[in-house]
């Protein structure tokens, strides 16, 4: 190999670390944190599912599926998937 053929391989290598960190690393650990979040809804928390609605989690029917009161006694079943934001958090029952 010769010098300029080594060098562009350097510069590739180069910009893929750069893209590596800037872009999908952050995108990364972002996935992660919202995956977390999702997995530690419990009853009573309040939420913001992708639509806009908000509402508090009356049942979590089961590891895809939640019930969300978004009024009095009007309950709506959605995925934890589409849920965009936990509004505020329920601490867990002690003893």
């Amino acid at each position: 190999m010769d010098q300029q053929t080594l060098s562009s391989f350097v510069m590739m290598g180069l910009i893929f670390a750069i893209m590596y960190f800037l872009l999908i690393r952050p995108q990364q650990k972002k996935m992660k944190e919202h995956k977390a979040m999702i997995e530690a809804i419990r009853r009573n928390d309040i939420v913001i599912t992708q639509g806009g609605i908000i509402g508090k989690v009356a049942k979590v029917k089961d590891d895809n599926e939640l019930e969300i009161e978004i009024a009095e006694g009007v309950k709506v079943r959605v995925m934890r998937s589409t849920i965009a934001t936990v509004k505020s958090k329920t601490e867990p029952a002690e003893g």
